[in-house]
C-alpha cells in the first residue's frame, strides 16, 4: 500500500501541490527520500524517526521510500517533516486511509514531536481554499492560515495532539486570526519646524503614490520627514493587506505580527547586498522592495548604495514585479513600491554652503551625483532641495498642522483616485496617479491651452525625456486632485516640473 499526503512546494508567493507517497516494503531496511528534495527536507527522516519515537511509535525495519511528486521539482523547507510523518502513520495504520484526503499538511517536527512554525503558511491555505480542502499546519501558524477564508483549519502544538483530534478523542477548535496592533509610535509631522516645501512634496507623493527624493545638507531633517510618511498614508485596503500579508508569510514574519494594516517601511541600510534587497540567496527569498509592497521604501544616503544594487531597482519602479532569476529558480515577487530617497549634495555635504563647502565644487556634485544614474533619476517623479534650518526657527513653537489634518487630505484625494480608476482594468491595476499611463494618463491629465504650452517649451528647454514628460503629467494631476479640480491647469504644470531635477554639469 502507498499512503498519499498533500503538500505544497512554494514559487515566490506562488504553491504548487507536492504529493507525499509513502511506501513501505519488504528487503533491507532504510529510509529514503526521493524527488529532489534539499538538505533540510533530506534530514527530515531523522527528525520525523525522533518525533515519532516520543510518541511511542517505532519504525518497522523495513524499506521505506519516501516520494515527493512531481520529482521535477525542487523540494526546499522543513514544511515536509509533517506530511511524511502522517504518510508514515497512515502506512502504519495507526490513522485511517482517508484521513487526511481533505488537508494539505505542513509543519516541522522537533524531536519530541511539537510542531515547530514554518514559512508560506498563508499561500498554503489560499491554495488549499481553492481546492476545497483544509489545513493541518503548527499552531503558530494557525492564526495566519484562517486568513485565507473559510476552511477548515487544524492546527495542533504536537503530533500527539493531532493525532488524538482524528482518534475522536480531542476536538481541535478554529484559531482566531491575529491582526496586527496600529502603531501608535510613528512620529508626527508637527515634530518638524519650517522646511514648508519639503513638506508640499511629501503630501504630494502620499497622495499620489509617487517617487521623491529629497537633497539636502546633514542634519537639514531629510530622515525626519521620511518616518513621518507611513503616518500620513492612507491604511491599506483589504487587497493590499492580503497581497503584502502572501509576501510576509513567505518571509517568515507574518505569524510574528499578525495581519498587516498599515503600509510597510522598510528603511535597508546603504551596505544593504543586491540580493537583500531585490531577492535571492538560495531559497529566492523576498527582499526588501517586495517587503515594501504597498507601501514605502525609504533609501537614505542614496549614493552610498551599491550601484548594481541601485540599478536593480529600476525594472520594478516600472513594472511592479521584482524577478529573481537563479540556475535551479525563476521567481517572481510583486514589489509596487513608493520610493522615497534622501542624499547630500555632495559627499561633504555643503555644496550650497559657501562657509563650509570644499575646494572641489563643482567636481565635488558631479562625481558624488554620477553614482545615480540618469535612467534611475528619471523614474523619481519629485525632487525636492531640503535646505539646513536656521537655528532661530528651532525656538518656534510647533506648527498648527500636524499628521492627521495632512493624512485627512490626503485620504480625500486618494478617494478621488479610487473613484477614477475604478473601472478601470489592465495587466497592472491602477490605484493611484502614479500608476497611469499611455492614452489613460493623456485622457485624465490633458492639461488647459495654457498648461500644455507651458508644458512643451519646458520638455524642449529642459530637455524631458518621454517618461519626463509623462511623470510631470502624472504629478500635476495629483496637485489638481489635491485642490479638487476637474482638469490640469497651468499652474498645477508649473508646479510640477519645479520637482523635475535638472542634473549639475561641469
Amino acid at each position: 500500500m502507498v499512503a498519499h499526503v498533500t503538500t505544497v512546494a512554494f514559487q515566490g508567493v506562488e504553491t504548487r501541490p507536492v504529493d507525499v507517497q509513502v511506501q513501505l516494503s519488504g528487503g533491507l531496511p532504510s529510509f529514503a527520500i526521493v524527488g529532489l528534495p534539499d538538505k533540510a527536507v533530506a534530514e527530515s527522516k531523522e527528525r520525523v524517526r525522533a518525533a515519532l519515537t516520543a510518541i511511542g511509535l517505532a519504525l518497522p525495519p523495513k524499506r521505506i521510500t519516501i516520494n515527493l511528486s512531481p520529482a521535477d521539482v525542487q523540494k526546499e523547507g522543513s514544511h515536509y517533516d509533517l506530511p511524511i510523518a502522517l504518510g508514515l502513520m497512515v502506512a502504519l495504520e495507526v490513522l485511517p486511509s482517508d484521513a487526511l484526503d481533505g488537508f494539505v499538511v505542513l509543519g516541522e517536527l522537533g524531536l519530541d514531536s511539537r510542531l515547530a512554525p514554518v514559512s508560506g503558511v498563508l499561500p498554503a491555505a489560499m491554495a488549499a481554499m481553492e481546492d476545497d480542502k483544509g489545513l493541518i499546519c503548527p499552531a503558530p501558524c494557525g492564526p495566519e492560515a484562517v486568513w485565507a477564508g473559510d476552511l477548515e483549519v487544524l492546527a495542533p502544538v504536537d503530533l500527539l495532539t493531532l493525532v488524538n483530534h482524528f482518534k475522536g478523542r480531542v476536538a481541535l477548535a478554529r484559531p482566531e486570526g491575529l491582526v496586527a496592533p496600529d502603531v501608535l509610535g510613528i512620529p508626527d509631522l508637527a515634530d518638524i519646524k519650517g522646511q514648508e516645501a519639503a513638506k508640499r512634496a511629501m503630501e504630494i507623493a502620499a497622495t499620489g503614490g509617487h517617487n521623491l527624493l529629497m537633497v539636502g545638507p546633514p542634519g537639514a531633517g531629510k530622515s525626519m520627514l521620511a518616518q513621518r510618511l507611513p503616518g500620513i498614508l492612507p491604511p491599506l485596503t483589504p487587497k493590499e493587506a492580503l497581497e503584502l500579508s502572501l509576501i510576509q508569510s513567505v518571509a517568515g514574519i507574518l505569524r510574528e505580527q499578525g495581519l498587516a494594516t498599515r503600509r510597510p517601511f522598510r528603511d535597508p541600510h546603504h551596505t544593504v547586498s543586491t540580493p537583500a534587497l531585490v531577492g535571492g540567496g538560495q531559497r529566492a527569498q523576498p527582499g526588501e522592495i517586495s517587503l515594501s509592497h504597498n507601501g514605502v521604501l525609504f533609501l537614505d544616503e542614496l549614493p552610498e548604495f551599491n550601484r548594481q544594487s541601485l540599478e536593480s531597482l529600476r525594472q520594478p519602479l516600472e513594472t511592479g514585479k521584482a524577478v529573481v532569476a537563479r540556475a535551479n529558480a525563476h521567481v517572481t515577487y510583486p514589489a509596487r513600491i513608493q520610493l522615497i530617497a534622501a542624499m547630500n549634495p555632495c559627499r561633504c555635504g555643503h555644496l550650497d554652503d559657501p562657509d563650509l563647502a570644499c575646494s572641489r565644487a563643482p567636481r565635488c556634485a558631479l562625481d558624488y551625483q554620477a553614482k545615480i544614474s540618469g535612467p534611475l533619476f528619471d523614474r523619481i517623479d519629485i525632487h525636492v532641495d531640503v535646505p539646513a534650518v536656521n537655528p532661530m526657527d528651532l525656538s518656534l513653537p510647533p506648527p498648527s498642522e500636524g499628521s492627521a489634518q495632512v493624512a485627512a487630505r490626503v485620504q480625500a484625494a486618494r478617494d478621488i483616485q479610487t473613484r477614477r480608476y475604478r473601472t478601470v482594468s489592465g495587466p497592472r491595476p491602477v490605484r493611484t496617479n502614479a500608476d497611469a499611463d499611455g492614452a489613460l494618463l493623456e485622457e485624465i491629465a490633458a492639461p488647459d491651452a495654457p498648461g500644455r504650452q507651458l508644458l512643451a517649451d519646458a520638455a524642449t528647454k529642459l530637455k524631458l525625456t518621454a517618461r519626463g514628460y509623462h511623470r510631470v503629467l502624472r504629478v500635476a494631476r495629483t496637485i489638481a486632485d489635491m485642490e479638487g479640480a476637474e482638469q490640469v491647469r497651468r499652474n498645477h504644470i508649473a508646479e510640477a516640473l519645479a520637482y523635475r531635477r535638472v542634473r549639475p554639469s561641469g
